[in-house]
């Protein structure tokens, strides 16, 4: 089957089109820009054309079309593929989501959200379980060096673990045997508007679950305890006041109580699907993290110093990662460069950013300019805020503003040695290691 995917570099949609592709189909795709993602595609021999969409990227005899969330209504190549059902009815339009929500209904399938710690999580249950000989099938937001430095895992079994992410709605698609919810918090507030909006559509995504299905549900939460219905009989809560605490505390290579908390979700799976707990634990303590989790690298130049890429976005990831941090590296100078993501997610939770970034355990924050999401930010929020106004309202000498292209040069001029550099955020602030 041909099967052409429009922005192909997302972590999601690239997973998928991994999994397409190890199934023998015909792949092609677009993106804007190139990326490692993308770079790696090509290398699986993917075409792949970078930059505006343009409805000639379509090969001919197309028969699946599968676009991003992010992807506009207006988008030329998803326009094309309209007209060219019109004419063909046999080919297929889907989402991403929709796309995997038709995965998640031919196989037994594990679906991890929550506002954090969802690609964390889906990595330790995959890696759990393929250490138990499940042979399962993995698509996660993050690449992993235990799947080939990959996003996607193709096993052969009935077991599919799969990352559901809320924004858009999106996992409301799916329809998982097990449902593993990490935590609840206000997020993707471009979309969901406040917390109760949020609280509701996570709700519907409960109801998804398949008959005589399992919650493994965090019971640190206080949102998740709100939304679960008292029909639920199959409901197993986990907690960092679980005896398991403190061995998982000693064997894992990953810091940070957030990453104990995730731990135990994944136990909670493998005891619901009979894994013997020996099992278990030595998967876990095998994890060695993940692409932009908390991943360390020693860095040389142009002195010897440690650095850190990590993924958060959020103000409570990026309090609990700078947390880990100080725990990680106690008697250590810690610089944080952090890139916030998205004008509308800086804008909605602008007040949570400054409370987190005052209180921080941490020697310095560099902060760079916000990422843009294209297609995802309004004229009106971008006039509102920016990486300055959030400077300037923590109010902090610690806290500074510099933009990303002079981030190389002060590093260079000022790291003395045996630091550690936190690149942080969910945008392109990962690429300054490739510079350093």
């Amino acid at each position: 089957m041909k099967i052409h995917f429009i922005g192909i570099g997302g972590i999601g949609i690239s997973a998928l089109a991994r999994y397409y592709l190890s199934k023998g189909h015909k792949i092609t795709g677009s993106d804007l820009t190139t990326s490692e993602i993308t770079n790696a595609l090509k290398e699986l021999r993917v075409k792949i054309f970078l930059g505006p969409h343009k409805s000639k990227n379509l090969p001919k005899n197309i028969e699946l079309v599968v676009y991003s969330p992010a992807v506009m209504k207006d988008n030329p190549e998803l326009k094309k593929a309209q007209k060219l059902q019109a004419l063909n009815p046999k080919l297929q339009i889907m989402s991403y989501p929709e796309a995997l929500g038709e995965l998640t209904k031919k196989h037994f399938t594990i679906a991890i959200s929550g506002s954090h710690g969802k690609s964390t999580t889906t990595a330790m249950i995959g890696l759990l379980l393929t250490k138990a000989k499940f042979d399962p099938t993995v698509i996660v937001g993050t690449k992993l060096k235990e799947f080939g430095d990959s996003n996607c895992r193709v096993g052969k079994s009935e077991y599919l673990v799969i990352e559901a992410d809320e924004h858009f709605a999106s996992f409301l698609n799916y329809r998982p045997q097990i449902i593993v919810l990490t935590s609840l918090e206000a997020e993707h507030l471009d979309f969901y508007k406040n917390l109760a909006n949020l609280l509701k559509t996570f709700k519907k995504f409960i109801d998804n679950l398949q008959k005589d299905g399992d919650l493994v549900l965090n019971a640190d939460d206080k949102n998740i305890k709100k939304i679960i219905p008292p029909r639920y009989k199959n409901v197993k809560w986990y907690s960092l006041r679980n005896k398991e605490f403190g061995k998982l505390k000693k064997i894992l290579q990953v810091p940070g109580d957030f990453n104990i908390s995730n731990a135990l979700a994944a136990l909670m799976v493998a005891r619901t699907l009979k894994i013997p707990d020996k099992i278990s634990f030595k998967a876990l303590s095998g994890y060695k993290g993940a692409w932009r989790r908390f991943e360390i690298i020693k860095m040389k130049h142009p002195k010897p110093y440690t650095l850190v890429n990590d993924y958060a976005h959020h103000p409570t990831k990026v309090r609990v990662a700078l947390k880990a941090a100080r725990e990680k590296f106690p008697e250590k100078e810690i610089w944080c460069v952090f890139q916030p993501h998205q004008y509308q997610r800086t804008y909605y939770l602008f007040d949570d950013f400054v409370k987190v970034l005052k209180k921080t355990p941490i020697d310095k924050i560099i902060i760079t300019d916000i990422y843009t999401v294209a297609g995802r930010e309004k004229k009106e929020v971008i006039k509102k805020v920016n990486s300055q106004k959030l400077v300037k309202a923590v109010n902090k000498s610690s806290v500074t503003y510099l933009s990303k292209t002079k981030v190389k040069e002060f590093l260079t001029k000022n790291l003395k040695g045996g630091e550690v550099v936190i690149l942080m955020g969910a945008g392109d602030i990962y690429e300054l290691y490739k510079q350093l």
